[in-house]
């Protein structure tokens, strides 16, 4: 198998096509919006519009999907664990997880630390509240 020469390069699983999560400077987050997320099961959750990145890292954790028909709003999705194909990208929950996820509201792109905290534990992921003035974990990029 040849080696892919893109910044998005990583080990390709031969099986999936997926490449295996890179390293954060190979990362570039605007290359992925538009591209569709995929859950664990290889249902698509939607196309992604934004990413959040952890404001001490820089590392992207939630991107977020459009969702519904008639009254559509957006829905967040964790990045932790994903696959990034040539054509999608393939994050490590189900689609059950993100349709059960809770509602957020969105302020000029910035969610509340209460918010935050809620989509986090909804995933089961651990959150500590950074010692900033906003007190804000995640920023939109």
């Amino acid at each position: 198998m040849t080696e892919t020469t893109n910044r998005d390069a990583g080990s390709r699983d031969e099986e999936t096509g997926m490449t295996e999560q890179q390293p954060r400077a190979n990362w570039n987050v605007v290359d992925w919006q538009g591209k569709v997320l995929i859950d664990r099961d290889g249902q698509k959750i939607g196309k992604l519009q934004d990413v959040y990145v952890d404001v001490e890292t820089d590392e992207p954790q939630f991107g977020t999907v459009k969702e519904g028909v008639f009254h559509r709003h957006l829905t967040f999705v964790p990045l932790g664990g994903i696959q990034i194909g040539p054509d999608d990208l393939r994050v490590a929950v189900t689609s059950e997880q993100v349709r059960s996820a809770p509602d957020i509201e969105i302020d000029g792109g910035e969610l509340s630390q209460a918010a935050e905290s809620r989509l986090y534990h909804h995933f089961e992921l651990n959150y500590t509240a950074p010692d900033t003035e906003s007190g804000r974990r995640l920023a939109r990029r």
